[in-house]
């Protein structure tokens, strides 16, 4: 499924996003950097140890966070044909912090987009960010991420492909429900 926006295309697939031809693949990843599991250990499988490498070049907060949740760092791809991986932190879902979880998730979508236009990326593939061990209600992260990725294509170039790389054909139901729904706000 795709839609036209004005400086992009948002495309909404199913497969694995360690499989994607794009210049910037966006990592589910942790505040650690450390990989885990779900995207963020897929893709440090696929990318190989000199992900994990240049990741803990980082420096680590006393807790050992070296990206903040909401915040997005950038690595080289290692054996990825991306560019670049952008590790996305994003929100635990916490029903009493809704409205920061929400916040928080745009904010990463729209700081990996500006990442990638920093490092020169015309393609991104994203996962569903939060959705899996973060527990984030998925029709919200969809409308969220939607609505995040396509304002940022109606306003903003530099950017010609947004990928949202669904696992699940649940998942994909629900992103693209999110993208025929999503409205202009001018």
């Amino acid at each position: 499924m795709k839609r036209n926006l004005r400086h992009g295309v948002v495309e909404l697939v199913l497969g694995n996003i360690v499989d994607q031809d794009t210049d910037a693949i966006v990592n589910a990843a942790n505040t650690k950097l450390a990989g885990g599991g779900g995207v963020d250990g897929a893709i440090h499988r696929a990318a190989g140890p000199t992900l994990k490498e240049l990741c803990l070049q980082f420096p680590a907060d006393d807790h050992g966070r070296r990206c903040r949740t909401g915040n997005v760092k950038t690595t080289p791809a290692g054996n990825l044909s991306a560019k670049v991986v952008i590790h996305a932190v994003g929100p635990f879902y916490n029903e009493r912090y809704a409205d920061r979880a929400h916040t928080q998730l745009r904010q990463v979508h729209e700081l990996a987009l500006k990442a990638a236009i920093e490092h020169e990326c015309r393609s991104v593939a994203f996962p569903a960010i939060s959705t899996g061990a973060y527990r984030f209600p998925i029709a919200d992260a969809a409308q969220i991420a939607i609505d995040a990725v396509c304002t940022f294509l109606d306003k903003t170039k530099g950017i010609s492909l947004v990928r949202f790389v669904l696992y699940k054909p649940s998942q994909f139901d629900v992103f693209a429900k999110s993208l025929d729904d999503w409205k202009p706000k001018h």
